[in-house]
């Protein structure tokens, strides 16, 4: 017998103690601290020992208790960064799919896992009014943003045979850092980027893009693509995308759109994503606002053709004899994954488990818990809002009433605010000025949790206003 052939109940105790532990995590969710009273020295205290010779058996499990004390807990006082708050159902659905550990790269490697998928990415598509669009689910938006760059390049300035050519993207200042990391990878070149200034709600200006393209045509530049972000990261700002498309036509660019952190609210209030229909290529994180674990991204586009000309080289040992549109379909003719796992069953089960209804309430609500922290902080003296609040992203700084350095100061406030582990808070910069960041992509969360931000920071405030005076 394999050693590592477990008996039926081998199997069992492992998989009840693991099911224990993460029941007793989310019975603790909401009281655990949002940051862990953790230390790069004790995280590696506990976890660098040597790999053991011999198994430990079921005294291995003992140190799990320790990995879920020492995680950043993502509860409803989480409000860093764009990260989703892992529905349980999906939780439980991605355990089995890593059991059934399906290789999704075509139908025949995976019947169902592949039809799932493909059912999923029309759902989504259908869900934020883009119907008839494809595509595949992706580790996150970076991989989909770069896919669909690679989609534009080998669509405007053909690349695959021959080697990159010049050519120019456009976005705007505030565009996610996963597109001049996709322009440098795919060799265009981040020189070759238009970084496209913001007007005063941090949306990309449309006539300096205009005047930017036109200077480009007249030294002979090809426009690759025009990126428009629906959802900008630092506050949620969304471009103006039938604006964008119209002049993505009339210059024969590409048009992408990068909602991995907003797009997914259309199924909520379609009226702010006018032009999303538009897009030649569209980026989603489920894993943010569908609030499913990580990893669950997604790529959709209009033009199949278009990923096939760019992803298409298959091996004599893949290729598909099959004719049947179902069972002859191919992930890897148009991904740059061939090895994929089957993030589309957590997916599929949380969407028919809870509805697409109940999806659209809690995006309404994590929407309404950012427009009531932001009037409570409009509320208080001692706080200033810095930016609108279009999405749920809050950027706000704790103003002294003395005179001080109000970046350095709001600085020692975010690390204090997170070490006391009631609230965690990320930061950005806007219009030159250090603010503080709450971001609401989270089921979990209420008005007490976002009232807890007020609290936190104008307590840190004041007590490091009083220590510096």
């Amino acid at each position: 017998m394999n050693p590592l052939v477990l008996s039926d109940q081998e199997c069992q105790a492992v998989f009840q103690n693991i099911s224990e532990i993460a029941l007793q995590y989310l019975a603790s969710i909401n009281e655990r601290p949002t940051f862990p009273l953790a230390s790069g020295s004790k995280t590696l205290e506990l976890f660098s020992k040597r790999l053991p010779e011999h198994g430990l058996g079921n005294a291995a499990l003992t140190d799990m208790a320790a990995v879920v004390d020492n995680v950043r807990v993502t509860g409803p006082r989480f409000f860093g960064y764009v990260l989703g708050s892992g529905e349980p159902v999906s939780a439980a659905a991605d355990l089995l799919a890593s059991v059934l550990n399906q290789n999704v790269t075509a139908w025949r490697s995976s019947p169902s896992a592949t039809t799932i998928e493909r059912v999923v990415v029309g759902w989504l598509a259908e869900a934020i009014g883009c119907p008839g669009f494809t595509g595949s689910l992706t580790g996150g938006g970076s991989s989909a943003n770069l896919m669909a760059l690679a989609m534009a390049r080998e669509a405007r300035v053909p690349a695959n045979e021959h080697g990159a050519r010049p050519g120019t993207v456009y976005a705007s200042e505030q565009v996610h850092m996963s597109i001049p990391k996709a322009v440098a990878l795919l060799g265009i070149g981040r020189d070759n980027l238009r970084l496209i200034a913001c007007d005063g709600d941090f949306r990309i200006r449309t006539d300096l893009l205009r005047k930017a393209i036109e200077n480009d045509l007249q030294s002979g530049m090809t426009p690759v693509a025009i990126v428009g972000s629906a959802g900008t990261v630092a506050t949620g700002s969304i471009d103006p995308l039938d604006e964008l498309a119209r002049i993505a036509r009339q210059c024969n660019a590409w048009f992408h759109v990068d909602g991995a952190y907003g797009a997914l609210a259309a199924i909520a209030e379609p009226q702010h994503f006018a032009g999303l229909d538009q897009a030649d290529s569209l980026s989603l994180d489920p894993h943010k606002w569908l609030y499913q674990p990580l990893d669950c991204g997604c790529l959709l586009y209009r033009d199949r053709d278009a990923a096939i000309r760019a992803f298409s080289h298959t091996g004599e040992y893949a290729k598909s004899l099959i004719a049947d549109p179902v069972e002859g379909y191919v992930f890897f003719e148009e991904t740059i994954e061939l090895s994929r796992r089957f993030r589309a069953l957590k997916l599929w089960l949380s969407l028919r488990y809870h509805g697409l209804a109940n999806f659209r309430e809690a995006i309404r609500n994590d929407l309404a818990m950012a427009q009531h922290l932001a009037e409570k902080v409009s509320g208080q003296a001692e706080l200033e809002l810095l930016a609108p609040v279009p999405l749920s992203a809050v950027c706000f700084r704790y103003r002294p009433l003395a005179s001080a350095d109000s970046d350095d100061l709001n600085k020692k406030v975010l690390q204090r605010v997170n070490q006391r582990g009631r609230v965690y808070l990320s930061n950005a910069g806007i219009g030159g000025r250090f603010a503080l960041r709450a971001c609401i992509v989270n089921h979990r969360t209420t008005a007490a949790d976002v009232e807890a931000v007020v609290d936190e920071v104008l307590d840190v405030g004041r007590e490091l206003s009083r220590n510096e005076s």
